[in-house]
């Protein structure tokens, strides 16, 4: 069998893929001239393929794409060819489930208005002055600060998309006392937290019942720009929505009108319709949301998990194994 890589791989992960399979031929491709030769008699690719490539294979059977989202890497012949498509899902999940666990904590303890506060040398309780603390008014006494202060336990968190990530932001969740709800196109359920996982067309229902609401979906063309005014109306006005899937899921410019109306209480966002967020965007300065730059996937453990997948499919595809992470490309996932 024959495997061409393009962009070329480094000497390392080089060598590691020709050790998996020493009996096949495998091609580093250095130039995308090189790669268009190549490709016409390989049987596998790795890396990014373009129409122009796939145009000039004769026997191609499966391609790997070295990213799990798929909205950049898909076009409409790769989608109609009969290779099969695997990409890299599944290898992110637990580091972006706690990206969004810090942002729950963040959100429930306040802490990214004391960290805005801590860079103008600022003591200030959320919810009143700083002498005005429930110690000072007695035991059992409720007051704003308190009620500016929560816990996880007990509140709901709904989740839009339940697949690899989805999964282990529930599992994540219901540790910490959190009731779950869930809906997906393909997931029923999460073995011992989540018993059903609703349909798509149950969004209202779950917005309306969720104090936190996560974009843990795919681009795909069902879900691009799924959450708009209504969406956001259909919520509570105290709940928040977070953001881990692809920001083309949202509206920036309707999110942005609601946590300024206060239509909902507010926004944590690791992904963005525009990447970079311009740096005049409104959100930079909006004090109900918190942003970060694309990164909640971020760890050191990821370039391992991806050279792992790589050679284990390599090795499934040389021995004819059923393949990991096999893509519906009609569906983008």
């Amino acid at each position: 069998m024959k495997f061409i890589l393009h962009p070329s791989l480094d000497e390392h992960r080089l060598a590691r893929l020709r050790e998996a399979v020493p009996e096949h031929v495998v091609i580093n491709c250095e130039t995308a001239e090189q790669s268009i030769s190549e490709i016409a008699d390989a049987d596998a690719f790795y890396g990014k393929l373009t129409p122009d490539l796939l145009a000039a294979a004769n026997r191609l059977r499966w391609v790997q794409s070295p990213t799990a989202s798929l909205e950049h890497y898909l076009f409409p012949s790769l989608i109609e060819h009969p290779c099969t498509l695997t990409n890299m899902r599944g290898i992110f999940s637990d580091v972006i489930a706690e990206h969004v666990l810090a942002y729950l904590l963040c959100i429930t303890r306040q802490l990214h208005t004391y960290i805005r506060q801590q860079t103008e040398n600022s003591w200030k309780p959320v919810g009143g002055e700083a002498e005005r603390t429930s110690f000072a008014t007695g035991p059992g006494v409720e007051t704003a600060i308190d009620r500016c202060h929560h816990t996880l336990a007990g509140t709901t968190l709904g989740l839009v998309g339940v697949g690899a990530i989805g999964s282990e932001i529930c599992r994540k969740a219901a540790a910490l006392g959190m009731h779950v709800l869930g809906i997906d196109p393909v997931a029923q359920t999460v073995p011992g937290i989540l018993e059903e996982v609703w349909p798509l067309d149950c969004l209202p229902d779950l917005l309306q019942q969720s104090d936190y609401v996560c974009i843990a979906a795919p681009h795909t063309p069902q879900t691009e720009k799924l959450f708009r005014s209504e969406q956001f109306r259909q919520m509570k006005p105290t709940a928040w929505l977070i953001n881990i899937g692809r920001g083309a899921i949202i509206d920036l410019s309707d999110l942005v009108t609601a946590l300024q109306n206060k239509t909902i209480a507010g926004a944590a966002l690791d992904v963005f319709e525009t990447e970079p967020l311009p740096a005049d965007h409104p959100l930079w300065t909006t004090p109900n949301a918190i942003l970060t730059p694309h990164i909640a996937a971020a760890s050191t453990l990821v370039p391992r998990r991806h050279l792992e997948t790589l050679l284990e499919n390599v090795r499934r595809f040389a021995n004819d194994e059923p393949l990991l992470n096999v893509v519906d490309k009609h569906r983008w996932f």
